[in-house]
This record gives C-alpha cells, structure tokens and sequence, in this order.
C-alpha cells in the first residue's frame, strides 16, 4: 500500500506531516509513504527529528499552494504544486491514496479535474464524521460543491451508506435526509424530491431529520447539500473550541475550580477526544476515480495518521468500485448534467 502525504499542506506543515507519517508507518508494517513537497524543507525536518528519510519516497514539489488562493487560480498556475503532484501520482496509480491538509477547494479541484469523476457519479461529495452520543455518524456533502439536485442527494445518500459501512463496520447503516422538519412535507423543492427518491431506493432510510438530530445519532449518515454541509461543519468545529476556551478560562478563574479541573481532567480529555476531528483523520472525497482525503488545515500529527489509515482502509476495502457499481444499479439519469 502506497499513500501521497501532501507534505506542505496545513497550518503546522511539513512538520506534523511527517511525525503522523512516521506514525502510520509504525502501526502499519508494509506501509509506504511518499512525500510531495520542497524536497530540502522536508529533507531538514528529518534532521530535526534525528530520523532517516530513507524509508520514504519524496517527490520534489517547488510550488505551495496557500491556504486562501482561490482553486481556479492554483488549477492553472500551480501544476507543480505538492497537491498537483500528489493528485497525479493517484492517477498514474503510483499511489493508492492521497492525504492533504492544505487548501480544501484546491485539493476537490485538483482532484476532481485530474482524476475525473467515478463512472455514473454525477458530482463528488466531501463526507466527514461528526461524534455523536453513542457513535458517529457521516455528514456529506460537506462543501465539494455548493449547489446539489435531488439526484445528486440520492447519490451521496448511496455514496454515504457505502463508506459508513466499509469504515465503520456496521451493515446497512441508516440513512437520513437534513430538513427543516421530520415530516416528508417540510423542507424545500430539493428536499421534497430527494425525499421521494431516496425513499424509493433500496438505502435503509429513516425519513427527514433536524439540525439537532445530528450529535444525537439518529442517522449513521446524513445527506444535504455542500452549502448546508459546510456551514454545519464550521458551526461545529467553533462550538469545541469555544468549550474548550471556555473550560480552560473557568479553571484559570479561582482555586476550587482548579481542584475541581485536576479531578475532572480524564473526563474532560476524554470528551474533548470524541469531538475533535482529530480522531477522523479528515473527510473523503467520495465520487472521483481515486481516494483523496482531505484533512483539516490545523491537523496534528495524530489527525495526520488517522487520514493516512482511514485512506488505507478506503483502498483496501475498494470503496470506489463498490460505489461504481451500485451507482449503476439506481438506472438514474440526469440528462443535464
């Protein structure tokens, strides 16, 4: 099993990358990792950490894509970026996977406009894991593409039950659709037609769910569109980092709160695991014709190595031949796509 590490992706690169590499490796026996990236910044983290790069391939990358260039413009200018050089060792299955915690957009463009979509899929998702009380469960689309149709909704529900499946290891996970209501009557024109043709489909599909049905489990994958996804998963990711803040600052405030922070603090550690993203690695790009993950910009080195591992699971439960072959089994076209 070989994966590409963009080894410049991400607020703390190419450092973290490269401990959760060294991670991976070490969990992993037959393992290889292949860097992209500025081969002598990479090369001098090495040194740093006193280890041999000679157990990794790297693949010198001169260019960096930043974190707020817009993925149209790193599309066409940056060719010989650590993403473009990534994305293409995937197509030219030199790589089973690829891992970035750089810029998303630029990571779906390059992704999507080099490796190409899945045959039947009409668009890619981004799915991610949030916790939930007894579990987890799968959010996408969670910002691949902004604007969906019910088509592209029945699809990501089948993406969705696939991937939760493969991953987590639970059958026939439940399959359930975002909405401003449970009944099938509320929501807007995408979801009343979504609704009729998920319910239509051989999926375990539990109906409508709220916002507040989320964290609660009542569905192991939930579908919605890339504008909703989105905002739902920054929404998120702000609300542990503002408990977190929050505790810490209460602690901080006077003795007995110390005291108390001290007894509590297994408890704590142990929910503050279970939100972060950390424990996920990042989110699959599901639909393109190969694995790319793509990882959170302030990832940490055992977010790192849980991408890399979710993307060795991905391959080898060959996730993307499942989902071209189920595709084809709905008999559903969209003739203008």
């Amino acid at each position: 099993m070989r994966i590409a590490i963009d080894a410049m992706g991400g607020d703390k690169a190419p450092l973290v990358n490269i401990k959760g590499s060294i991670e991976a490796m070490k969990q992993v026996s037959d393992l290889q990792i292949v860097l992209t990236g500025r081969d002598k910044v990479i090369k001098d983290c090495f040194s740093k950490l006193n280890v041999s790069h000679k157990g990794f391939d790297i693949i010198n990358a001169p260019q960096i894509v930043d974190t707020h260039e817009k993925p149209a413009d790193a599309f066409r200018k940056k060719k010989e970026s650590s993403i473009a050089m990534g994305i293409k060792l995937l197509k030219d299955k030199k790589v089973d996977a690829f891992v970035s915690a750089g810029n998303t957009g630029a990571v779906v463009a390059f992704s999507i406009f080099t490796l190409g979509r899945l045959k039947g899929v009409l668009r890619p998702a981004l799915a991610t894991f949030f916790p939930t009380e007894t579990s987890c469960s799968l959010v996408l689309d969670v910002g691949a593409t902004s604007d969906s149709k019910a088509i592209n909704l029945l699809q990501f529900a089948i993406m969705g039950s696939i991937y939760f499946e493969k991953i987590i290891g639970k059958p026939n996970p439940t399959v359930g659709l975002l909405s401003i209501g449970e009944e099938s009557t509320k929501g807007k024109e995408l979801t009343y037609e979504a609704f009729n043709l998920i319910e239509k489909s051989k999926l375990n599909f539990v109906g409508n769910i709220e916002g507040n049905d989320i964290l609660c489990g009542k569905a192991d994958v939930v579908v919605t569109d890339g504008f909703v996804g989105n905002a739902i998963l920054k929404f998120g990711e702000s609300i542990v980092r503002i408990i977190v803040d929050s505790i810490r600052n209460a602690v901080k405030s006077k003795i007995r709160y110390k005291i108390g922070g001290i007894l509590l603090r297994p408890a704590i550690r142990g929910l503050f695991n279970k939100m972060s993203y950390e424990a996920y690695g990042g989110a699959a790009l599901l639909g393109v014709n190969g694995i790319t993950i793509v990882s959170h910009g302030r990832s940490s080195e055992k977010a790192i190595t849980n991408a890399i591992l979710t993307a060795q699971k991905e391959a080898q439960e060959k996730i993307n031949e499942i989902i071209s072959e189920k595709i084809k089994d709905t008999k559903i076209e969209d003739k203008n796509e």
